[in-house]
């Protein structure tokens, strides 16, 4: 259990990270917020996945198909964030 924790964390800060690479932007959410946004894209994508192609947990739950629907996910996690309040500091700046 603890291995799969661990496992899915680094998942999880790679999805992320791949994410902010792909989407480069002033974000300064640090190593914790990457994980966060890789963990829930992790989910997001596995969500998108079971509804397109009607796939689940029970069919293997790390396999490349996953890893690249974590990283899809995550990138649209990103895009939301960045959309909803990602960005209050500049929004502050503009209004001068």
């Amino acid at each position: 259990m603890v291995t799969f924790v661990l496992v899915m964390l680094l998942l999880g800060l790679v999805a992320g990270a791949i994410a902010r690479i792909v989407l480069p932007g002033p974000d300064q959410i640090g190593i914790f917020g990457t994980i966060v946004v890789g963990a829930i894209g992790s989910f997001v994508g596995g969500f998108l996945g079971y509804i397109l192609f009607d796939r689940d947990v029970g069919e293997g739950a790390l396999q490349p198909s996953g890893i690249i629907g974590a990283v899809i996910g995550s990138i649209l996690v990103l895009l939301v964030w960045r959309s909803v309040g990602g960005r209050t500091g500049s929004r502050r700046y503009a209004r001068r």
